[in-house]
Formats: C-alpha cells, structure tokens, sequence
C-alpha cells in the first residue's frame, strides 16, 4: 500500500490575527498527535518567493500509512471540530492529496 500525503493551504480573511491563526495551528498539531494514523505532521507560513501562492499564506502536510488512515482521519470528530472552527477565518483552502 502507498503512503498518502495530505497537504492543505490556507488563505485567511483579513483581519484574522497571526494569534487566532496560530491557535488553529496549535490545534491541528494537537490533533495530529492525538488522532491514529497520522505518521507525520509539519506547517509553516509561506515564504516563496515566486508570488504564486493565490493569497494562501498557511498550509500543513500530513503523512498517513494508507488512504485508510486519511479516510479514517477525514471523518474523525476531532478533525471535524477543527474545520468548525477554521470557517469563521478561512477565506479559501486548497486540499491536495498525494501517493508516495
């Protein structure tokens, strides 16, 4: 079976603080260590250079053993509770899934 990357870039509405932002990192990071299946987890701040990001300034890449375990990891309340509180802030996210 393939590994699966899930990748997710986020584009904020304005006036959503590096504060809140950072909250909702904290979050997935929670989750991330807390939810079966997760391998691997790592987020950042954009920071290319080419100017190609479409106003997505945030993402993160999970690493999952299988697509089960991202399908499993769709699903889980805990990842549904934090797509609750990501859409107050969120203006756009790109979701882009991946075998390895």
């Amino acid at each position: 079976m393939a590994k699966v990357k899930h990748i997710a870039l986020f584009k904020f509405k304005e006036g959503t603080s590096e504060d809140q932002i950072q909250q909702l990192f904290n979050q997935l990071l929670e989750i991330s260590e807390t939810i079966p299946g997760i391998e691997d987890y790592v987020s950042g701040t954009n920071n290319s250079p080419e100017g190609l990001s479409q106003g997505h300034t945030h993402g993160f890449v999970m690493s999952f053993a299988n697509a089960a375990d991202r399908d499993a990891y769709l699903g889980h309340p805990d990842h549904e509770r934090f797509k609750a509180a990501l859409a107050s802030s969120i203006e756009g996210v790109v979701v882009f899934d991946f075998e390895v």
